[in-house]
C-alpha cells in the first residue's frame, strides 16, 4: 500500500480515536473515518467500532490490505472536540484540506484548550442551583445547592490533578459522599429548608447524562456492544454516587440519630 494510502488511513484512524475519546456514537466514529478516506479516494474501507477500541482495514486496487486498531478507554465527555472532528471531516470531503493539512488541523484539535477550572466550577454550582430551582427548591435552597455543586466540582478538580489516576467509581463514591455532606451541613446551618431537593439538584453534575444519552443512541442505531458498554459505564457511575450518598447519611444517623429527606 502506498504512503499517502496509509498516511490517509492513519489520519482517519486518528479522527475516529478524538472522537471516541471525546465521547461520541458509535455511528458517528464509524461515518467520519468514512467520509475521510471516501474523500482521498479510499472505496475500500471498513470499521468496526467499540466504545473501548477501533478497528479498520482497507484495501488498494492491487490487492494490498491495511489494517490499524486502536484502544480507547472511556473518557469523560468533550463536546468541543467532536464538533470541531464533524466539521473538519465535512470540510475534507469538499476538498478543502490535502491529507497533510488535515494532520495539522486534527493537531490543533487535540489541543483545544478546555474551559477555564473557574468556570467549570462555576458551571457546576449554577446547573445545581438550577436543578434546584426547577425541582421546587426555594431561593436558599438554591444557593446551597449553587455552593453544594461549586465545592464538589472543586473536590472532583483535586482527584483530577492527582499524580496516580483515581479509579472512576472511587471518584464518584467521594463525589457522593462530599455532595451529601455539602447539602447536609448547609441545611444544618440554616440554608435552606428542603436538604432533599438541595441534594438532589447538588448531585447533578455527577449524572452521567451524557454516556445514557449516547448508549440509547447506540441502541437505536443497532450498536448493542458499544450501547451495552457505555449503559454499564453509566449504571456504574451511578452505583459510586449512591454509595457515597448512602455512606454519609448512614454516619449522619450514627451520630445524630437525625434522618433527613
Amino acid at each position: 500500500m502506498e504512503n499517502q494510502d496509509k498516511k490517509v488511513l492513519d489520519l482517519a484512524m486518528e479522527a475516529g480515536r478524538i472522537l471516541l475519546d471525546a465521547g461520541a456514537e458509535i455511528f458517528r466514529v464509524e461515518e467520519t473515518m468514512k467520509r475521510i478516506a471516501k474523500a482521498y479516494g479510499i472505496e475500500k474501507f471498513n470499521s468496526f467500532v467499540l466504545s473501548t477500541g477501533i478497528f479498520i482495514t482497507a484495501e488498494n486496487q492491487e490487492g494490498e490490505i491495511y489494517a490499524s486498531v486502536k484502544h480507547i478507554p472511556i473518557q469523560s465527555a468533550k463536546l468541543h472536540r467532536i464538533a470541531a472532528v464533524n466539521q473538519l471531516s465535512r470540510e475534507i470531503a469538499e476538498g478543502k484540506y490535502t491529507p497533510q493539512e488535515a494532520v495539522l488541523q486534527l493537531e490543533r484539535i487535540k489541543t483545544m484548550p478546555e474551559k477555564k477550572t473557574l468556570t467549570k466550577m462555576l458551571a457546576a454550582g449554577v446547573g445545581s442551583g438550577g436543578f434546584c430551582y426547577i425541582l421546587g427548591g426555594h431561593l436558599t435552597d438554591m444557593l446551597a445547592a449553587f455552593l453544594s455543586g461549586f465545592l464538589l466540582y472543586v473536590i472532583l478538580t483535586l482527584l483530577q490533578k492527582r499524580e496516580k489516576e483515581t479509579s472512576k467509581i472511587v471518584v464518584n463514591l467521594i463525589g457522593g459522599f462530599s455532595v451529601s455532606l455539602f447539602s447536609v451541613l448547609f441545611y444544618n446551618m440554616g440554608l435552606g429548608h428542603a436538604p432533599g431537593t438541595i441534594l438532589v439538584g447538588s448531585i447533578m453534575p455527577l449524572v452521567p447524562g451524557v454516556s445514557l444519552v449516547n448508549a440509547i443512541r447506540d441502541f437505536a442505531e443497532g450498536n448493542y456492544i458499544g450501547g451495552g458498554v457505555r449503559f454499564l459505564d453509566a449504571l456504574m457511575v451511578a452505583l459510586g454516587v449512591s454509595l457515597g450518598v448512602g455512606m454519609m447519611y448512614i454516619l449522619y444517623f450514627r451520630f445524630t440519630g437525625r434522618i433527613i429527606l
